[in-house]
């Protein structure tokens, strides 16, 4: 099954009517929402894959690649996230309601999704043992905070941008691999659930003053 990508409920942008009316208009054109909201963003990403794909035939490559995104991709989904993208060897995803409200509970998806996908991590494998495809890991971040939602005019689809965005990209190889870490902006509500524990395991210089704290998520035993 290939993972076809559904459009969340934004609004059509004017900016589509706008190229077709004036052909001097660029055939890209990027239109951000006039609001923008907080969310919990989330990347899962292979570990060494430049090794590993480069041994496969493009065939195998696909099908490679289709058993993780689609993988993942229906983990995400279980717990009401929503796939942004896949960028090379990653899958970049948000959770809408995470917007709701400051709750901790709230954020329980995005640590839940985060820990199931390690937990398939096995099953995954055994897909492709049998397809005769190699073995793979991979690392898992996530953060929270304010994001702006864009369109294109030549997409339904949505992209993301802001800081936690950005995070998540650069706190992902803190990670070892088959593991999570979240962000301190995410560890400052996240750390109300019970069911989980954390630990400090690096921090991201963000300035020559300032260090971004990184945190490894684990289920209580």
């Amino acid at each position: 099954m290939v993972y076809t990508e559904k459009s969340p409920n934004v609004h059509t942008s004017t900016v589509i009517n706008e190229v077709k009316a004036n052909p001097e208009t660029p055939h890209y054109v990027v239109n951000f929402l006039e609001t923008s909201q907080s969310y919990c963003v989330g990347l899962v990403d292979i570990v060494n894959s430049t090794q590993i794909l480069a041994s496969l035939s493009q065939p195998k490559l696909s099908k490679y690649y289709e058993i993780f995104l689609n993988s993942m991709a229906q983990i995400v989904e279980k717990f009401g996230g929503f796939v942004i993208k896949n960028i090379g060897d990653s899958l970049l995803f948000y959770f809408p309601d995470s917007s709701k409200s400051s709750n901790s509970y709230d954020f329980k998806n995005c640590l839940e999704c985060g820990l199931t996908m390690i937990e398939e991590h096995g099953n995954i494998n055994k897909i492709l043992k049998k397809e005769k495809l190699p073995p793979l890991n991979y690392r898992i971040s996530a953060d929270y905070g304010e994001v702006s939602i864009m369109k294109t005019n030549g997409s339904s689809n949505i992209d993301v941008f802001g800081t936690p965005v950005n995070m998540c990209t650069k706190i992902n190889h803190g990670a070892t691999k088959n593991s999570i870490v979240i962000g301190s902006d995410l560890y400052r509500t996240a750390k109300k659930l019970d069911s989980y524990s954390y630990q400090m395991i690096n921090s991201y210089s963000i300035g020559m003053k300032f260090v971004y704290p990184i945190y490894c998520v684990r289920r209580k035993n």
